[in-house]
């Protein structure tokens, strides 16, 4: 699976790597292209993944704010809940980064 914005690819993985939460593609942090990611203010909690960390999304003078996120210790029962630990994996703004198989 590729992340791109326009077409750069921003992340790029099997599809057995990638888990699939309500909707979105998380990508194993090591697919992440080097120094698109710029850590975020934004602070965010799920109740059942736990503690939100988001990133801004840069790609030369493009910076797509908030335009990714990822879980840095998520909770126990979500891994259960999932089927895998997905901690410090990376999901993608969709309304801003295309997903494609």
């Amino acid at each position: 699976m590729k992340a791109l914005v326009g077409d750069t690819v921003v992340a790029e993985a099997a599809s057995e790597a990638v888990v699939l939460v309500e909707g979105n593609a998380y990508f194993p942090p090591d697919s992440v292209t080097a120094d698109v990611l710029r850590d975020s203010p934004t602070p965010y909690t799920c109740p059942w993944k736990g503690r939100a960390r988001y990133h801004d999304v840069v790609i030369g003078e493009t910076v797509l704010r908030d335009g990714a996120w990822s879980y840095p210790d998520i909770k126990e029962s979500a891994a259960a809940r999932v089927g895998r630990d997905f901690s410090g994996y990376v999901a993608f703004d969709v309304r801003e980064v295309r997903i494609e198989n």
